[in-house]
C-alpha cells in the first residue's frame, strides 16, 4: 500500500496505537516487534477491542481487509509520521546530546510556550518509536515542534532526523555514554553529529551551538550557527553565569547582541542587557541547558521577560536535578540516568555546594562496555578527594572498585540499611543509571 493511501486511512481513524491493551474505538493498530514480543500475534485482539485497522508485516495474521499488510511495520510507522510532518509548515527543532537533552527540551518548550503553541516530546520518548508517535500528535493548532532524539548505536540519529526532518538543531554536548553501543567516544561524537549532517542537506537550516564546546565546534562547519555560552562575547546571542547554587541554581543571563542607538550619532553600539533568574534546578551543569533554551527562545522572538518567567518557573521532574525535602533529609535526586560525564558533573557540583552534612548514594553507570571498570574507579578515586560525610555505592561495577566506601549489591540492600539506621539531617545526592532503581529510595529517606 502506498503511504499516501495509508495516511488517508490513518486520518479516518484519527488515532494510532501500538499497544493491544490500549485500543481506542476506531483507531489504527501497528503490530511492532521487540526482543520478546511480536505485535502481529496481537493484531486480531486489537481489532476485537475496537481498532478499525491493524497494520501487520506477517501476512499469516491477515484475517480480512481490516488487516493491512506491509513489508516492515516500524519502517512504515516512520514513513507515516514523516508524511504527516510534511503536512505542517512550521519550524521543527531537533535536540540530541549525551547529557541534558531532556532537560533542555523541557526548558525550551517552557520558553517557547510563552509565545507559541508548542508540540514537544513527552518524557523521554526519543527513540524510533517515540519520535514517530510524537510527530503524529502534530495538529493544525501547533506553531512549532521540538523533537528529542536519543541514540545508543551509530545511525540512530540519522534515522530519526530523516523521520522528523528538522529545520533547526542542537546537540547539548557529547560525552562517554553508551560506549558499549558506540564503540568509542569518537563514535559518540559521530553519531550525535548525524543531526548536523542531516541539517547540512537543508540550506535554510540553523543550529544552536554551545560556543565553548570544542567537540561540537569541530563538527559544525558549513552550518548557519546561533551561539550561546559563558564568555560574554559579542558573537553570542545569549551568555550567562552561575551566581548561586546552594542548593538551588541562580543564574545571570546577558544578551550581548542587543543594540541601542548612540546618543551622539545615528550609529548603533553594543548594549548588554542582564537578568537575574532564580530557578528550581539543582546543579551548575544546568547553566548550559538554560542558556540553550534562552538562545532558542530569543531566536524565535520570545522576549527577555518571557524567557525569565519561563526559566524561573520551570520545575524539574522525572528524577532529573530535583530537590526533594523529606521529614529527615534534603535529597538531590538525579536517578534517571548516569554516565561518566554526568556523574562527575553532579559530584563536582555537590562537592562545591555550600551546605553542611553531605551524603552520596551512587548507582552503577551502565552500558560502558570495556571501559566500565576504569570509569567506575575514576569516580571512586574522585570521591576519595571529597569530604563527604557518608558515601554508599550500589551495584556490581562499583562493587569492584578499590575503595573503603560502603557497598551494596542492589537497591533492596540499601532500603534495608536505611530501615535499620535511617540517615538524618543530610543533603543526599542520589544518582545512578535507571536500571539500578535508586529512584525508589526517596520515600525511605
Amino acid at each position: 500500500m502506498e503511504i499516501e493511501r495509508l495516511y488517508e486511512i490513518y486520518q479516518e481513524c484519527g488515532a494510532l496505537t501500538t499497544d493491544s491493551r490500549d485500543c481506542p474505538e476506531g483507531s489504527m493498530f501497528f503490530a511492532l516487534k521487540g526482543e520478546s514480543f511480536d505485535g502481529n500475534k496481537f493484531a486480531e485482539m486489537a481489532i476485537e477491542k475496537g481498532c478499525a485497522y491493524a497494520v501487520i508485516d506477517n501476512p499469516e495474521y491477515a484475517k480480512d481487509d481490516r488487516f493491512i499488510v506491509v513489508d516492515d511495520c516500524l519502517k512504515t510507522l516512520k514513513l507515516l509520521a514523516r508524511h504527516h510532518r510534511r503536512q505542517f509548515n512550521i519550524p521543527v527543532i531537533g535536540i540530541t546530546g549525551t547529557n541534558g537533552k531532556t532537560t533542555t527540551k523541557e526548558l525550551t518548550a517552557a520558553v517557547l510556550g510563552e509565545k507559541y503553541n508548542v508540540l514537544y516530546t513527552q518524557g523521554n520518548f526519543n527513540n524510533d518509536i517515540g519520535v514517530p508517535k510524537t510527530l503524529l500528535r502534530l495538529n493544525k493548532d501547533h506553531e512549532i515542534a521540538i523533537i528529542e532524539m536519543g541514540a545508543s548505536h551509530p545511525g540512530d540519529i540519522k534515522t530519526l532526523a530523516e523521520t522528523a526532518e528538522p529545520d533547526y538543531g542542537i546537540i547539548t554536548n557529547v560525552g562517554r555514554a553508551h560506549l558499549q553501543g558506540f564503540g568509542s567516544f569518537e563514535g559518540v561524537v559521530q553519531t550525535k553529529g548525524e543531526l548536523f549532517d542531516y541539517l547540512r542537506t537543508k540550506p535554510a537550516s540553523t543550529i544552536f551551538l554551545h560556543n565553548e564546546n570544542e567537540h561540537l565546534a569541530a563538527i559544525s562547519q558549513g552550518l548557519n550557527i546561533v551561539r550561546y555560552g559563558t564568555d560574554n562575547s559579542s558573537s553570542l546571542s545569549v551568555c550567562g553565569k552561575v551566581t548561586a547554587c546552594n542548593p538551588l541554581l541562580e543564574i545571570e543571563l546577558t544578551y550581548p547582541t542587543n543594540m541601542k542607538e548612540s546618543n551622539n550619532s545615528s550609529t548603533c553600539q553594543l548594549a548588554n542587557s542582564s537578568t537575574q533568574i532564580p530557578t528550581h534546578l539543582i546543579g551548575t551543569y544546568n547553566l548550559t541547558n538554560m542558556l540553550a533554551a534562552a538562545c532558542i527562545g530569543k531566536h524565535f522572538g520570545v522576549s527577555e521577560e518571557q524567557i525569565c518567567h519561563a526559566l524561573s518557573n520551570y520545575i524539574p521532574s522525572n528524577n532529573r536535578s530535583q530537590l526533594t525535602i523529606t521529614e529527615s533529609n534534603r535529597l538531590i535526586v538525579d536517578a534517571y540516568n548516569a554516565n561518566p560525564t554526568s556523574m562527575m558533573a553532579a559530584l563536582r557540583n555537590f562537592n562545591d555546594m555550600q551546605v553542611d552534612h553531605k551524603m552520596v548514594i551512587l548507582g552503577d553507570m551502565k552500558e560502558l562496555g570495556g571501559v566500565s571498570d576504569e570509569e567506575h574507579q575514576k569516580v571512586a578515586d574522585y570521591l576519595k578527594e571529597c569530604a563527604f560525610d557518608c558515601v554508599w555505592l550500589v551495584g556490581d561495577e562499583f562493587g569492584k572498585t578499590d575503595c573503603d566506601f560502603r557497598k551494596f549489591n542492589n537497591v533492596d540492600e540499601v532500603k534495608a540499611a536505611i530501615n535499620e539506621d535511617k540517615p538524618k539531617d543530610y543533603y543526599i545526592l542520589v544518582k545512578g543509571s535507571n536500571s539500578i532503581k535508586l529512584y525508589l529510595l526517596p520515600e525511605y529517606l
